[in-house]
């Protein structure tokens, strides 16, 4: 996926330096091992967290206020869990790179169902925290062409 590779060259391609990150996301490095249910996953949750980085830092930019920063964190955190679970029920989803496994997962009008289920305004809130990824890796990848 070029947005995504072009948001990761944005930023280095690296574990963003900022202070705020941290403050934003002190578990960030931690999400891999506490979304395996194998070894195998750790190596796939690294790739969703770098994939991840650069759309973290977006938000911090955005200057959004802390709740909200939170509130999509949270989301992020749990659509890369939701895309290690899904990956033993769907073969291709385990075959295909990290980021075209997201693009498989998001679209324009927001992100997965969540399993176990979660209320209607949680989905919501999901789908909205989706719905901006989804804008946001777009946008990288006309800036890309």
């Amino acid at each position: 996926m070029a947005g995504v590779e072009q948001a990761n060259q944005e930023h280095g391609g690296q574990e963003p330096e900022s202070s705020s990150v941290p403050e934003y996301c002190p578990d960030l490095a931690q999400w891999p091992q506490r979304w395996h249910f194998d070894e195998h996953d750790i190596a796939a949750g690294q790739r969703i967290v770098e994939l991840l980085t650069p759309f973290l830092l977006h938000l911090l930019d955005e200057g959004l206020a802390t709740k909200t920063l939170h509130r999509h964190r949270d989301h992020l955190w749990m659509l890369g869990g939701e895309l290690i679970r899904r990956r033993y029920e769907d073969d291709k989803l385990k075959t295909m790179p990290v980021g075209k496994a997201i693009a498989e997962l998001i679209e324009e009008d927001g992100g997965p169902l969540i399993w176990p289920r979660i209320t209607e305004v949680e989905q919501n809130s999901f789908d909205a925290t989706c719905r901006k990824l989804y804008k946001y890796l777009h946008s990288t990848e006309k800036h890309a062409q």
